[in-house]
């Protein structure tokens, strides 16, 4: 782009040099004097704020050098910094509340305020803004212009806390749509299986030649309808687009094997599926198997307030074969009348909305990912948006291999045209134009650099009662996870009897054994807290709950834990003290020396081993012994610290069953003032 010269721009305002310095400098422009240059864009912008009403004014370097807009603009109102064009009374008192989005241009600012884009223009350049009518304002400066014009304002995203409302459709838009699931259970009883036979029965019903592609979920015809599944590796990734605000299924179907019955990761998924708050359908797999055994999975499974219906309760349970094919029509059709009962409706009439369900990069399409949309039909040639990238939709691609022309609610298609790998669980929405989906991906990578989109703040202990008080907590949920299961019950008791008026204590999720990655994706998407007894997070598990913001207390004496529960509700929370660990070391082979007791010879893994440090030894996650490192040596010499990867002997104080394989980890204790 060509400079043109303060100088050039007086002789042709027919000014002096020195008193159009001063007057560009007073709009904003940094410039030392005549002499100096600036872009043409800008010096465009000078003309139009200083030339006389009667005049049209701009630079000529060559042809078309002024955008199309911008001259119309011109042409059609001559410029003027006081005067706006007149607005009827009835348009004045709608104007009084203005709605922003993430990309407003000037153009569009100007015609929401309606006002001359020329004073927004000259606005924007005394608060340091340099744009042109078609340039994007950012959302803060665009604020501020708005409140002093005197209206008020609220601004709308399409990400985040204040995301875009999809409940607007009048009822008479809305049509049914087929119901969506996900297929959760223990490892081993059958849920690949279960999908597989699902799937290869549609497929075999379909036109000769389909072929069937994974692209992480699938539509099933049926008679009575429609069933899509999502093809999930687990409640852990269900977690994670919970977690990330996809609220992508309308049903659970919970598998477990009839000759094994319920088993952990079994109650996990039991607990993750009421967090998000969707009905369960259970389906006894492997019932054609010697040992077989559905009347105890039902008997195991009404400890977890899931009873059949035939005993009078509200969960339905169906008895299937992945392997044979029994009893899967009868799954399908449970599915179909779970829908009718929960009444799903969209309308197809409107610009697609849908989640992210995966994502990945193919050498031979580029970028790649699989759309569940969820309200309005997605169409070849839509633009959107979808997390930080943007796009226009080349092709849809079902789950058959077929090219659609469209996609209604609840359809899983694989889309090509994304600029980049979006994150499963990322909002896909389209939107009016491409221009505007590359600005508003520009304006999120922006914000991505300046310290990531907005996030919800989760809840602390130490914020709980400021949070009650303001009544934004009206159920506390925690995850438990302890040594054992008489502790997990006996603390889930005493924490339930901690409920008051202003806030319920509600276990989601309890269990035995270390947090793991699991847990933190369910408290992050349910907004709780994770209270570890006697355990300890894995290393994955707390670096992920550093970066979800979820709050991991830990402690050793159940007194304790209830005692910080019932103070950060009453605001009483006594100073914390943040754990900061120095480094940790696994035993590779103890020695016993005389006098010395048990000394474990180690490797450090990470940071540094201090002698004199407060420590704990670590057995497969639990804690087996707190204390201190009385003795730390390298070869035959004493060391006050040993670094990574180097090994060393360690004696800890009063403590000498130690084992190989073991952990110890050093820490020290930081204050942490509570805050009120």
């Amino acid at each position: 782009m060509e400079k043109v010269r303060i100088h050039e721009l007086a002789k042709k305002l027919g000014i002096p040099s020195k008193k159009l310095v001063a007057e560009v400098q007073e709009l904003g422009v940094k410039i030392k004097g005549y002499m100096s240059s600036v872009d043409e864009d800008t010096a465009n912008l000078i003309i139009q704020m200083l030339a006389p009403k009667e005049e049209s004014l701009s630079i000529e370097t060559e042809p078309k050098k002024i955008k199309p807009e911008e001259s119309a603009e011109t042409e059609k109102q001559p410029i003027s910094e006081t005067e706006s064009p007149e607005i009827p009374a009835e348009s004045a008192q709608e104007l009084t509340k203005i709605e922003l989005t993430e990309a407003v241009t000037v153009k569009e600012l100007a015609e929401k305020m309606g006002k001359n884009p020329n004073e927004i223009i000259k606005k924007l350049i005394q608060m340091g803004v340099m744009v042109s009518i078609n340039q994007v304002v950012d959302v803060t400066a665009a604020i501020t212009i708005v409140k002093d014009a005197g209206f008020e304002v609220s601004v709308v995203y399409l990400e985040g806390e204040e995301e875009i409302q999809i409940s607007d459709d009048e009822p008479s838009h809305l049509v049914s749509r087929p119901p969506v699931a996900t297929v959760m259970g223990h490892v081993d009883h059958g849920k690949t299986k279960l999908l597989d036979s699902i799937r290869n029965t549609n497929v075999a019903s379909s036109e000769y030649g389909g072929i069937t592609q994974h692209i992480g979920a699938y539509k099933v015809k049926l008679k009575g309808g429609d069933v899509v599944f999502l093809d999930t590796p687990g409640h852990e990734a269900f977690t994670a687009m919970r977690a990330r605000g996809a609220q992508v299924t309308d049903a659970v179907i919970l598998v477990i094997a009839a000759d094994d019955g319920v088993m952990p990761q079994t109650i996990e998924a039991i607990n993750h599926a009421r967090a998000a708050e969707v009905p369960i359908i259970v389906a006894i797999n492997k019932i054609d198997k010697p040992g077989a055994n559905p009347e105890r999975v039902r008997n195991d499974l009404a400890k977890f307030d899931l009873v059949p219906e035939e005993w009078g309760g509200k969960t339905i349970f169906v008895e299937v074969s992945a392997k044979t094919g029994q009893g899967i029509d009868n799954l399908l059709e449970m599915m179909i009348l779970e829908a009718e009962m929960l009444e799903l409706k969209a309308n197809p009439d409107r610009p697609a909305r849908g989640t992210i369900i995966e994502a990945k990069l193919h050498k031979g399409k580029g970028a790649v990912a699989t759309v569940l949309v969820q309200n309005g039909t997605l169409r070849v040639g839509d633009p959107f948006v979808t997390g930080l990238h943007y796009g226009k939709v080349r092709a849809l691609i079902n789950d058959q291999g077929r090219k659609l022309t469209e996609a209604p609610p609840s359809t899983p298609v694989e889309i090509l045209g994304i600029s980049g790998v979006p994150q499963v669980g990322d909002s896909f929405i389209v939107v009016s134009d491409e221009r505007k989906a590359r600005l508003i991906s520009s304006i999120r990578l922006e914000k991505q650099r300046e310290g990531g989109l907005r996030k919800l703040s989760k809840v602390t202990l130490e914020d709980l009662y400021d949070l009650i008080k303001k009544g934004k907590v009206k159920e506390l949920k925690i995850i438990l996870k302890a040594d054992v299961q008489g502790s997990v019950q006996a603390i889930s008791d005493s924490l339930a009897r901690l409920s008051t008026k202003d806030v319920q204590l509600k276990v989601i999720h309890g269990s035995v054994g270390a947090v793991n990655e699991s847990d933190v994706m369910l408290a992050s998407s349910s907004d709780a807290l994770i209270l570890a007894f006697n355990v300890r997070p894995a290393v994955k598990a707390a670096a992920l709950a550093e970066k979800e913001k979820v709050d991991i207390r830990k402690y050793t004496i159940i007194y304790d834990l209830i005692k910080d529960i019932r103070a950060a509700m009453e605001g009483l929370l006594e100073p914390t003290y943040k754990e900061i660990i120095l480094g940790r070391a696994e035993i590779r082979q103890v020695f016993t020396i005389p006098k010395a007791g048990a000394i474990g010879g180690s490797y450090v893994l990470e940071g540094k081993i201090f002698k004199g440090s407060k420590s704990r030894l670590l057995r497969d996650n639990t804690v087996i012994y707190e204390g201190k490192i009385t003795s730390l040596r390298r070869f035959k010499e004493d060391a006050k610290e040993v670094a990574t990867g180097y090994e060393c002997g360690i004696g800890l104080e009063n403590f000498n069953d130690i084992k190989p394989g073991d952990i110890i980890e050093d820490y020290e204790l930081q204050e942490v003032e509570a805050k009120l």
